[in-house]
């Protein structure tokens, strides 16, 4: 890498400015239908079975190769985003389940609604690597946590977005209107998105000096018509990194952490959030009481996020996950022990909390920690492995989940998590870093070689 570009501190110095609000939205509304997609399942797979057009299994199998899917968008992700750039990667996966989106919206059995659905699943597990990944490469480190938590928030907007809808579309006009709209979406932010640019940092990681430092002056030059730009710091160059770097400590242990907690926050969400609306049904309620009831937490999905951007910058990411995975486990346990249909009140004020505590680490989780782990010149795909691993599981989950209500109920479910969560706090304690307020590139670790 070549010194004399400096793309990460020339950025980090940048205060912020319309030229970061752009960017933010640009991804984000990206990122928006890529939670919506994600969510959308919940109450699809909800009124397919009171259709009578699905059975359980299928809808166990719906999810799973949703995930399949998602696993394998996540690793090619990972690798095309570090050849050929962000925005390039980022453009083809919004194309892709966009149109499968629209595919899935006139599936005629169930078998083709799978299909369809694979296919959204590769463009989905793509989003939320590069996502991600991209907006952490602009914003300067002191107000990191909070620019990328925010972009979790918006993400997960898909969920309380998804609950409404359900709750007033599918009632009526059954569950093929919630792909229209995802994929029509999709497609219009694909063609907004022409306009946002490459990362300076990946150009300057390829070697592109030219390419960065014209970029760099342009965003300069923007940023400075609205504020006046600091001196940067100078940072020496870092020895270049290979992928085999990923399998060597210190990045050895990153990754096995970032690994974790993304099998840990997919699987609570994907075995239990999404089956909010099943859980429901199981317990006696209607259709639409179920999904009413789903909107009135898919709120407080919203609170945790906006919790996890605060905490994330005010107390640090590894205390801010720690915490909020004690939570987790304390409320989650309650929740176990309460009947929908009969404590009502009860189960929606603890199921509420049990929300904000799994949306905090969500913000944290996918949108902040895991990508500031690694190394620009292989940040895509070490974080691309992470998401495979974490999508991997889910593959399992929901048999695993379905296996766990038919046999113990809402408990077994619950006692998973608990799990899942326990080895969560001892691997970010025990070799969790703490990125709030540093750069990236002070993040990288030293005498590592290519």
């Amino acid at each position: 890498m070549a010194t004399n570009v400096n793309a990460g501190a020339r950025l980090d110095r940048l205060p912020i400015s319309p030229f970061h609000y752009r960017i933010f939205w640009l991804v984000g509304a990206g990122m928006f239908f890529d939670g919506y997609d994600l969510y959308v399942a919940g109450g699809v797979l909800a009124s397919t079975i009171a259709s009578k057009f699905s059975t359980l299994p299928q809808n166990l199998q719906f999810l799973s190769l949703t995930f399949v899917g998602m696993t394998v968008g996540s690793l090619i992700t990972g690798f095309v985003g570090d050849k050929f750039g962000r925005r390039f990667t980022y453009q083809i996966n919004l194309l892709v389940f966009g149109l499968a989106s629209l595919a899935a919206a006139f599936a005629q059995t169930m078998p083709q609604l799978i299909a369809c659905r694979f296919v959204q699943g590769l463009g989905l597990g793509a989003e939320i690597v590069v996502g991600y990944s991209t907006l952490t490469e602009f914003v300067p480190p002191a107000t990191r946590g909070r620019w990328l938590s925010f972009m979790a928030f918006l993400t997960v907007c898909g969920f309380p977005v998804t609950a409404v809808l359900s709750y007033l579309i599918i009632p009526t006009w059954g569950w093929r209107p919630m792909f229209v709209i995802a994929g029509i979406g999709s497609l219009i932010v694909w063609y907004l998105r022409k306009n946002l640019p490459e990362s300076p940092r990946w150009l300057e990681a390829q070697g592109c000096d030219a390419e960065a430092e014209a970029l760099l002056q342009t965003i300069e030059k923007e940023v400075a018509a609205a504020a006046t730009l600091p001196a940067p710091a100078i940072v020496a160059a870092p020895a270049q990194l290979t992928a085999a770097s990923m399998f060597r400590p210190p990045i050895l242990q990153r990754l096995l952490v970032g690994s974790w907690v993304l099998i840990t926050i997919n699987t609570l969400i994907f075995g239990f959030v999404i089956f909010l609306p099943q859980f429901f049904l199981r317990q006696g309620l209607t259709i639409t009481n179920s999904l009413g009831y789903t909107v009135v937490l898919a709120a407080a999905s919203l609170v945790g996020c906006a919790f996890g951007a605060y905490l994330s910058d005010a107390i640090g990411r590894r205390w801010s996950i720690i915490g909020a995975s004690l939570l987790t486990i304390v409320t989650g346990w309650v929740y176990a022990h309460f009947n929908a249909a009969s404590d009502p009140t009860l189960v929606l004020s603890v199921g509420a909390l049990l929300i904000v505590a799994i949306y905090i680490q969500t913000a944290i989780l996918f949108g902040v920690y895991t990508p500031e782990l690694f190394p620009t010149e292989i940040r895509l795909r070490a974080n691309g492995i992470c998401n495979t691993l974490g999508r991997g599981a889910t593959v399992v989950s929901p048999f695993v989940v379905g296996f766990l209500m038919v046999n113990y109920g809402l408990p077994g479910v619950i006692w998973l998590m608990i799990g899942l969560l326990v080895v969560q706090i001892v691997a970010v304690y025990g070799w969790g870093v703490e990125p709030a307020r540093r750069s990236l590139e002070g993040l990288d670790p030293k005498g590592l070689k290519a």
